[in-house]
């Protein structure tokens, strides 16, 4: 699947870094199961700012130091612009999850 859609995006800027949450857009709001009675909760407080397309995505994990990002459109996006590797995207009940930070 080529990651082509919409992501919700929230950017937080401090004095040294710019950090970025994205995820794919039909994830916002969801539970996803961890493990047993345990899940993560994809927030609108953290991710839900405004809607960014596929171009803008890439602009903007390019730009930032920092980043969170959830959904298999938006990981294998990262993947494709060589900020997070296969190795390192952890799936919670199927969905991937990476972050990035960079030094």
């Amino acid at each position: 699947m080529e990651p082509k859609g919409e992501f919700w995006c929230k950017i937080v800027k401090t004095k040294t870094d710019i950090l970025i949450a994205v995820c794919d857009k039909e994830l916002l709001g969801k539970k996803i199961k961890i493990e047993d009675d345990f899940f993560i909760k994809i927030k609108e407080e953290f991710y839900k700012e405004r809607i960014i397309d596929e171009r803008e995505a890439i602009d903007l994990m390019k730009k930032a130091t920092i980043g969170n990002i959830f959904g298999e459109r938006i990981v294998k996006l990262a993947e494709k612009i060589g900020l997070v590797s296969k190795e390192n995207v952890i799936f919670f009940d199927g969905v991937p999850h990476a972050q990035f930070i960079k030094i």
